[in-house]
């Protein structure tokens, strides 16, 4: 294995991973589907209108400390990283792109095709893509990935699932990226997801196992930071799914019983997802936005006992510690 520096790739370049401060490290600036959006426009899409969005919320989580968003879209969410440097160039934050490929089942047909043993034969264009990403830049944008971003959720991990982290596992070995996870709570698994990845040569310090914020169960938590893994306590606001108050008094649990350097905060927000809408979010949501954690959890989990050395950890030492790109394998040591 050889060792790499510790820069991060951002929308702007390199920068140490030291000046990376206060991260939200599982956000979205934009969620969409280039096909749905060209056929079946929504009608709370505006492109421009989006734009000083986003330019606006980054500016306000300035304000506030945050100085670093990792947008975790990637193909499958509507990825456009051109848009996204119309907002990464009038901000003063960091923004870091990333790659992979999000499905929770099955591929689009291109990828039934191409590959080894397949119709059309060749190398696995999801691994090319993923490297090229992360080596060279994003679909001629220059800007490189600095995270690898897989999905497993209800089905579990499916043929195709199994091939999008297999090609993640081969990325990681050769450029050191870390790979975050979408998981499904309810199910645990992202018991899976760390055995998978373990299997194919990952250590569990280069995974965030995300969505871990979504179950109030301790055991199964604990379980996977004892291994190694950091969680994802990642979905702050999506009270929906889980009320705020439990995701605080799950991080309070943990830190009490000294967790705090396998922990990352954020919110799996977006400025905007055709998924929900802003619309929508308003209404049902109105809590899930990228200044949740500034603004309402972080005073609650002060008040719960949480030290400003625990903040410390969880906002801004890990994730430069998992930002940072790792040891890379020689040629033929990820075969």
């Amino acid at each position: 294995m050889t060792s790499v520096g510790e820069e991060v790739q951002t929308f702007r370049g390199q920068v140490s991973a030291g000046d990376l401060g206060t991260t939200l490290i599982h956000e979205h600036v934009f969620v969409g589907h280039p096909e749905l959006d060209l056929n079946l426009p929504h009608p709370e899409w505006h492109e421009d209108r989006a734009i000083e969005t986003a330019v606006e919320g980054l500016e306000r989580l300035w304000d506030l400390g945050v100085r670093t968003v990792v947008d975790l879209t990637v193909l499958g969410l509507g990825r456009d990283v051109a848009r996204v440097r119309r907002v990464a160039e009038r901000v003063r934050m960091h923004l870091v792109a990333s790659t992979g490929y999000y499905t929770a089942d099955v591929l689009p047909a291109y990828f039934q095709t191409h590959g080894p043993g397949l119709l059309v034969g060749g190398p696995d264009p999801l691994l090319e893509l993923f490297v090229r990403d992360i080596e060279e830049g994003i679909a001629g944008t220059g800007i490189r990935a600095g995270m690898l971003k897989v999905v497993t959720d209800r089905q579990g991990i499916t043929p195709d699932v199994r091939r999008v982290m297999t090609a993640a596992a081969q990325a990681h070995l050769r450029t050191g990226v870390p790979i975050t996870t979408h998981t499904h709570a309810p199910s645990q698994n992202g018991r899976d997801q760390l055995a998978f990845f373990r299997e194919h040569g990952v250590a569990p310090e280069r995974l965030v196992i995300g969505h871990c914020g979504d179950t109030e169960d301790l055991d199964h938590l604990r379980e996977l930071m004892d291994a190694g893994a950091t969680i994802g306590m990642d979905r702050f606001g999506m009270e929906h799914v889980l009320p705020d108050d439990a995701r605080v008094a799950t991080v309070l649990a943990l830190l009490r019983e000294g967790y705090a350097d396998r922990m990352v905060l954020s919110h799996d927000a977006a400025f905007f997802s055709r998924v929900t809408p802003p619309s929508w979010r308003a209404r049902h949501a109105p809590h899930w936005h990228m200044e949740n954690i500034s603004r309402r959890i972080v005073p609650r989990l002060v008040s719960g006992g949480a030290t400003e050395d625990d903040l410390h950890q969880l906002l801004v030492l890990n994730p430069a510690r998992l930002l940072t790109r790792g040891p890379v394998a020689h040629d033929g040591e990820d075969d």
